[in-house]
């Protein structure tokens, strides 16, 4: 349990860096008082523009795999049957860490960018799932959200069947564990998505271009 407890915390700390809130400042103004109020990789990109929203982007991506990397690093050798699972507690945290960041009364962001660091190096298995998942559905849709959300199921579907093919090398019981957690992420990920969903069912959620800039963003 202390282990679990340390990656989360480890993962909260790198997490509570909020890219685009400090890209905001450095610009004169919260981010979250501009477009969606989202602190996070798409409102920057409407707001800003492409440039912006590919720093705030790097910057997103990169504490959550920082954090999945020192825990690997700390707990790699010592615990090799849990490895995968502390891994994942150090990524809930970022996620955590960048939704809910104290400093900020707990208003950041929605933790797909984070995630996309989860994706990118928990196990090179996720990778061409996800990548694949949403660039084909922002590509056609130009649907951020959707895109996200069809991630976090494939994810979900994902890490059940490499769980149960043994990729992890793990037990039944940390399996269920690295299960649980990951349908918790789900869950967050569509209740942070809860106002999205309603638009994209309505037929009005907010497409994205990579080349355009919005000053105005209809919530």
């Amino acid at each position: 349990m202390t282990q679990r407890l340390v990656c989360i915390i480890i993962g909260y700390a790198l997490g509570m860096f909020q890219t685009a809130f400090i890209y905001g400042k450095m610009h004169g103004i919260d981010i979250r008082e501009h477009g969606s109020g989202n602190a996070g990789t798409t409102n920057t990109l409407r707001v800003f523009g492409t440039k912006a929203g590919l720093i705030v982007l790097a910057g997103d991506i990169l504490k959550c795999i920082l954090a999945i990397v020192l825990s690997g690093m700390i707990f790699g050798a010592s615990h090799p049957e849990e490895v995968y699972l502390l891994k994942l507690y150090a990524a809930t945290g970022a996620i955590l860490g960048h939704n809910f960041p104290f400093y900020l009364k707990f208003k950041g962001g929605k933790g797909i960018a984070a995630t996309a660091g989860l994706i990118l190096s928990f196990h090179p298995v996720f990778l061409p799932m996800g990548v694949i998942i949403f660039f084909s559905v922002f590509f056609i849709t130009h649907y951020v959200s959707l895109g996200s959300l069809l991630v976090y199921a494939g994810l979900m579907i994902e890490m059940v069947i490499v769980g149960q093919l043994g990729v992890f090398g793990a037990s039944q019981a940390v399996l269920t564990e690295m299960y649980i957690l990951t349908a918790f992420l789900t869950a967050l990920a569509y209740y942070k998505h809860r106002e999205n969903i309603k638009r994209l069912l309505a037929g009005q959620e907010k497409k994205t271009f990579l080349t355009k800039k919005s000053e105005q963003y209809d919530k």
